[in-house]
């Protein structure tokens, strides 16, 4: 190893900008080369340690950054203005209040509809807290200027549940709300195609079936993946390129 670095010493460059080993205080490039192979004493190791793994995070960070400013360059989405079906519900169907997060939240999603960009938002929360109410009011949005929106679970149990919960207001704000699973028969599954296609079809809970090739939209404008850690890179990728125009996704 010590031949090995005293004859590639001359060729080893610095990786990183002077303003960033200052700001960090590492040790260069040489330095940490060396000193993970050959230390002089613990002190160094720790340092040439610290050099490399912030050098891979930062490189890291810096490549999905990057990634994500050419997605919304190339994918651009809808912009959702009009809250008239929004309001509505918050102001007459609501049975309770949110909470000053939802709000913020929700205030947040549409500023992120009005900038014609994609946007790739993960909304966290406890159990309970809430946030299938707010992905609900998010496809008011989306439904209130013309578009449609899906949301997939990773079981039928969580699709049953949010198609269950959700019912009820779709129903009071006359939308049609479907669910399609790896259960649904034949029968129904035509019949939701259609209305997908046709843009009956407003808000679609579901399954890894909504992946399908069959499944196709009028206007799909927002996907909503619960317990997306659950899924592909791939499966979520397949599912908000269901559209010409790239739907949001959260």
């Amino acid at each position: 190893m010590r031949i090995l670095l005293e004859l590639s010493w001359p060729h080893i460059r610095e990786t990183l900008p002077d303003s960033l080993i200052q700001q960090f205080r590492l040790v260069g490039k040489r330095e940490a080369m060396w000193n993970i192979h050959l230390p002089k004493n613990q002190g160094w190791l720790k340092q040439a340690q610290r050099r490399l793994k912030f050098e891979e995070l930062f490189y890291n960070q810096l490549r999905l950054i990057k990634n994500k400013l050419i997605q919304k360059e190339e994918f651009p989405g809808q912009v959702f203005r009009d809250t008239s079906l929004m309001k509505h519900f918050y102001n007459e169907l609501l049975p309770f209040e949110l909470t000053g997060a939802q709000q913020r939240v929700i205030k947040e999603i549409y500023a992120d509809f009005l900038t014609g960009k994609q946007m790739n938002r993960l909304l966290q929360g406890d159990v309970g807290s809430g946030k299938t109410i707010v992905a609900f009011i998010a496809c008011l949005l989306a439904i209130g200027n013309g578009a449609q929106a899906c949301l997939m679970a990773p079981t039928e149990i969580l699709a049953d549940q949010h198609y269950n919960g959700l019912k009820p207001f779709a129903d009071a704000m006359g939308l049609n709300l479907g669910i399609l699973t790896g259960s649904t028969n034949k029968k129904r599954r035509v019949i939701l195609h259609e209305e997908l296609q046709s843009g009956k079809m407003h808000v679609l809970v579901g399954t890894h079936a909504l992946l399908e090739d069959a499944v196709q939209y009028k206007n799909l404008g927002l996907c909503i993946i619960d317990e997306q850690h659950r899924f592909g890179v791939a499966q979520r990728a397949k599912l908000w390129r269901k559209n010409e125009v790239v739907p949001p996704i959260f």
